[in-house]
C-alpha cells in the first residue's frame, strides 16, 4: 500500500512539475524575451542588408539616368538626319556651281583679247 502512495505523490508531483514547466514556457514574458533575443541577433545582418540595397538603388538610379540621357542622344541624332540630307543637298549644289564658275571662267579667259588693254598700264 505504502509503495501505491508514493506511485500516486510522484505522479502527482511529475504532473505539476510538467504543467510549471509548460507555462513557464508559454509565458508571455518568455516569449516576448525569445523574441528580443532574436531581434538582437539578427538585427546587425539586416541593416547591412538594408545598407546594401540602398548602394544598390543608388547605383541603378545613376545607370537609368546614363541610360535616359543615351536614348536621348541617339533620338536627337536620329531627328538630325533630315539636317544632314539638307546640308548635303546644299553641297552638291555649291559643288555643280562651283564647276559651273570654273567653267565660266575658262570661256571667259579664251574669248580675253590677246593685246593687252592700255588703260591698264
Amino acid at each position: 500500500m505504502e509503495d501505491q502512495d508514493m506511485q500516486n505523490k510522484v505522479k502527482k508531483v511529475s504532473d505539476k512539475l510538467t504543467d510549471s514547466v509548460f507555462l513557464l514556457a508559454n509565458e508571455p514574458s518568455v516569449a516576448l524575451f525569445r523574441l528580443q533575443e532574436h531581434v538582437r541577433k539578427s538585427l546587425p545582418e539586416m541593416v547591412q542588408h538594408k545598407a546594401n540595397m540602398q548602394e544598390l538603388e543608388r547605383q541603378s538610379q545613376g545607370m537609368i539616368y546614363d541610360v535616359d540621357y543615351a536614348c536621348g542622344a541617339v533620338t536627337s541624332i536620329g531627328n538630325s538626319s533630315r539636317t544632314f540630307k539638307n546640308i548635303e543637298r546644299m553641297l552638291k549644289k555649291s559643288m555643280i556651281l562651283k564647276d559651273q564658275l570654273n567653267k565660266s571662267q575658262a570661256r571667259s579667259s579664251l574669248r580675253a583679247p590677246c593685246f593687252p588693254d592700255p588703260s591698264s598700264a
